[in-house]
């Protein structure tokens, strides 16, 4: 199988929706190992890549009502989250998408860059496109560099910025793979099946290695 982690250099950066349009694109699965928020309207990621990608789904390790980190939302229930309980789910293709940040706490000593280290998959970073995602992006490329992590490279979302995509290739040294434009008012699933992957980030996924298990 081949999977990646898909993280966010903030909240509401777009990482749910660049999920989606890469799983549709790339004929995947797809996979959140934690969702909180549940409670809020727009809180199913889950539910909303199931209606926009059209792929099959699975089912979240742990899902929380509060719209806060995961280790939060757990305490405010009176639960645990035992990270053991992070196992790889096998999929021809699998897209995981993180919670919020690298460095969003999962438990008082697990962080989300943790989970993609147990799961052992590349990191894709979705980076908002405007004011401040320079500075975003390259603290968490370097999170993940001085982990010795893989970095696969960075979707930008929004309106298109030449400037802040020069920047961060030039300074992170790494490669803007695509930039997923502000879709509009309709029918969002129809937007993104009509908007094809560019080469550069289908050629990133069709080559990532075979996860073993």
């Amino acid at each position: 199988m081949k999977a990646l982690f898909v993280s966010g250099t903030d909240t509401g950066v777009g990482k749910t929706l660049a999920s989606a349009w890469i799983a549709r694109h790339w004929n995947a699965t797809y996979w959140k190992p934690a969702q909180t928020g549940t409670a809020t309207d727009d809180g199913d990621d889950s539910g909303s890549v199931a209606r926009l990608a059209g792929v099959p789904v699975l089912p979240e390790a742990f899902r929380f009502a509060a719209p806060e980190s995961p280790a939060r939302a757990a305490e405010l229930e009176g639960r645990r989250i035992d990270p053991t309980a992070f196992v790889l789910p096998r999929a021809p293709r699998l897209v995981v998408e993180g919670a919020g940040g690298l460095l969003v706490p999962v438990t008082d000593d697990f962080l989300m860059i943790d989970l993609a280290r147990r799961l052992d998959l590349p990191v894709l970073l979705v980076a908002r496109s405007g004011l401040g995602t320079i500075n975003h992006t390259l603290l968490s490329a370097e999170a993940l560099r001085a982990r010795g992590m893989r970095l696969l490279g960075v979707v930008m979302s929004g309106e298109p910025n030449a400037a802040n995509r020069v920047a961060i290739e030039r300074h992170g040294a790494l490669p803007v793979l695509a930039e997923l434009p502000r879709l509009g008012t309709g029918d969002l699933a129809a937007q993104l099946g009509a908007l094809p992957l560019p080469c550069a980030l289908r050629a990133a996924l069709d080559e990532l290695d075979e996860v073993a298990g």
